[in-house]
């Protein structure tokens, strides 16, 4: 019979198994810090509730536009650049610039008030508007901005 000799650590010498804490901690920092390095790398695609913020802030925009042409008496344009991802506003000149994996479209009127209407939404003084639909989608679901010609008022559809 062959006697086990104990180290001072605690370990059998013969057929010793298992880590020490050391061992342990010291893969554990070498797993975060390849973490720390690989992640950021990962593409980070835009949640729906993000997506649903930008159609918010885009309605608040479209209305603000209804609403300075209706106190300036003027017609006011709001551009509508689907390629490049933004919406500028006609009366402040502010825009909305939207994430490369959040796709616009647009749908806009042609002709507004006897002439090409362009890639713009038109606010007439007199409350009505030329009209047209904007959807910020991910993957197929997000929401379209609905701007009715009548009233000029911007809602907001989800889209599945």
């Amino acid at each position: 019979m062959r006697a086990q000799m104990i180290s001072r650590a605690g370990r059998t010498e013969a057929g010793a198994e298992g880590f020490t804490l050391i061992e342990v901690v010291c893969i554990l920092a070498i797993i975060a810090m390849l973490a720390a390095i690989v992640l950021p790398e990962f593409p980070r695609a835009t949640a729906l509730s993000r997506i649903e913020g930008y159609a918010m802030e885009t309605a608040v925009l479209l209305n603000a536009d209804h609403d300075a042409a209706q106190r300036q008496h003027r017609e006011i344009a709001t551009l509508v650049e689907a390629g490049s991802r933004f919406i500028r506003s006609g009366a402040t000149g502010e825009t909305l610039q939207f994430p490369n994996d959040v796709r616009v479209d647009a749908l806009l009127a042609q002709r507004c008030n006897d002439r090409a209407a362009g890639a713009a939404i038109h606010y007439l003084p007199s409350g009505m508007s030329c009209g047209g639909v904007v959807a910020l989608t991910r993957g197929g679901v997000g929401f379209q901005v609905r701007v009715n010609w009548l009233t000029g008022g911007a809602e907001i559809v989800p889209v599945n």
